[in-house]
């Protein structure tokens, strides 16, 4: 990807700026750190205390492409609650439908019988209005991307709530069989649930519907976090637990690797920079999923604003006047994507547009060097969040030793970020360390048809074993 702008910042700010900027060498350390972190959280001795959970998911296969049959899905992960009718067709061909429910927060803070009851009630309503009640046993995935140890494909025991939920008598249950007992509660409802994901497992197999050998799924949205298709022999915590000799499956399974926290006992402490600390101290969550907010869409516009208050402060920045750019949330992660937009195009000045966009948000003060400086800012942290991710990524790619991998991709960064694909491409290139021809493709609702996809390779393993 050709520059079209230079940045030109001013000494000053390229000199205190040089943290933000990761060197190869650093990179190959950091990859290195997270290499043995997956180790450790597949190895039953160092597992319950690896910072990356490395969970299994019991996903022993990838679609072909040639699955048939009509499904239903649930996707569970925030205030918005989706149920879907999905064909698929073979020939990597699928249709959709879904309507989307809300979550009232009674709901989500009451029982957890309330909240089942409500899902189901839900699911109730869409079978009546497709025609779908005289359909019996229709197999559904259900995509509920909340923090689970699983047991089996449809054994998910909830570890805890997040993102708002509180709903009681849930956390330590198996959230499969509460969606059970919902529905039997009802009796109207004949659903046979067949597989429980997350929306990053379900990002993979979305993707391996369409695209071979997909066999790495990723996230880089709101948060981050990438699974991937493990040999059982390289999964030592499974051993006595799970053997492909014994069941007659594929001798493999999908890992959700959670590397959101690498990190958070310290390892990355060094190649971290006093804004990422300060960050981190203002989270909801300070010292966990360290990893994570280096990369994702809820902290990047964030840290440019941490590193651009304190060039501020210094009389770097506008003028040395802070107070505007002082105010947390000021920039957000898709004011950095557009001014590295602005950086790339060919449409009229770029500065003029990054002060347009200051003084949108109450910065009336920007000189042409300060809006050089900004946008300069904006691309370093930007660019170190798309090196970081391919730490994780060549990592993966270095475990699995395949030589041709596809990896779906999803989340708001990747899509709208208009480099970090790029620099995401050419930073695993430069770190994988076995050969590999690997490409990126934009995965396409993992949550909703990848929870399709997941039941029907759940079908498809339980005709190959008879069951």
């Amino acid at each position: 990807m050709a520059t079209t702008h230079q940045h030109n910042p001013t000494p000053e700010v390229k000199e205190l700026c040089k943290c933000l900027a990761l060197d190869d060498n650093q990179l190959r350390d950091i990859m290195a750190k997270i290499e043995m972190e997956y180790k450790k959280g597949l190895d039953p001795v160092t597992a319950p205390t690896a910072c990356v959970k490395m969970l299994p998911t019991y996903i022993r296969a990838i679609a072909v492409g040639e699955e048939k049959g009509e499904f239903l899905a649930l996707d569970l992960g925030g205030t918005n609650f989706r149920v879907l009718r999905i064909t698929l067709e073979g020939g990597c061909r699928s249709t959709m439908h879904n309507k989307i429910y809300s979550m009232p927060d009674s709901v989500q803070q009451g029982t957890g019988t309330e909240l089942f009851d409500h899902i189901a009630a839900c699911l109730a309503d869409y079978m009546r209005e497709q025609n779908l009640t005289s359909h019996s046993k229709m197999p559904l995935g259900f995509t509920f991307s909340f923090p689970c140890q699983q047991n089996g494909l449809t054994n998910a025991v909830l570890t805890n709530w997040t993102k708002g939920f509180t709903a009681s008598g849930v956390v330590g249950e198996n959230v499969v069989n509460m969606l059970r007992d919902a529905f039997k509660r009802r009796g109207d409802v004949d659903i046979d649930v067949v597989a429980l994901l997350n929306d990053t497992t379900g990002t993979m197999l979305a993707c391996s519907f369409i695209e071979q050998h997909c066999y790495v799924g990723v996230i880089v949205g709101t948060g981050c976090n990438a699974a991937y298709m493990e040999r059982l022999e390289n999964v030592p915590k499974l051993k006595g637990i799970v053997n492909s000799a014994e069941d007659g499956l594929p001798a493999e399974m999908c890992v959700n690797t959670e590397w959101g926290g690498f990190g958070d006992d310290g390892a990355l402490d060094q190649f971290l920079t006093i804004y990422d600390q300060q960050l981190d101290q203002q989270s909801l969550n300070p010292g966990r999923q360290r990893f994570e907010k280096t990369i994702s869409g809820m902290y990047m516009g964030e840290i440019v604003r941490l590193a651009l208050e304190d060039l501020a402060r210094r009389a770097l920045l506008f003028s040395g006047d802070s107070t505007r750019i002082s105010e947390r949330g000021c920039i957000s992660t898709k004011m950095v994507s557009d001014i590295e937009g602005f950086m790339h195009s060919t449409d009229g000045n770029p500065f003029a547009k990054v002060g347009e966009m200051l003084r949108a948000i109450g910065i009336s003060n920007s000189s042409a060097a300060d809006c050089a400086n900004v946008a300069y800012v904006s691309s370093l942290i930007g660019t170190r969040a798309a090196h970081l991710c391919a730490c994780g990524l060549a990592a993966i790619l270095n475990r699995m030793q395949r030589p041709r991998v596809t990896i779906g991709v999803d989340g708001s960064v990747f899509r709208f970020h208009p480099t970090f694909k790029f620099n995401l491409d050419q930073k695993i290139k430069a770190l994988l360390a076995v050969k590999c021809e690997f490409f990126m493709v934009l995965s396409e609702d993992g949550s909703g048809r990848g929870a399709a996809v997941a039941a029907a390779v759940a079908l498809r393993m339980n005709r190959l074993v008879g069951a």
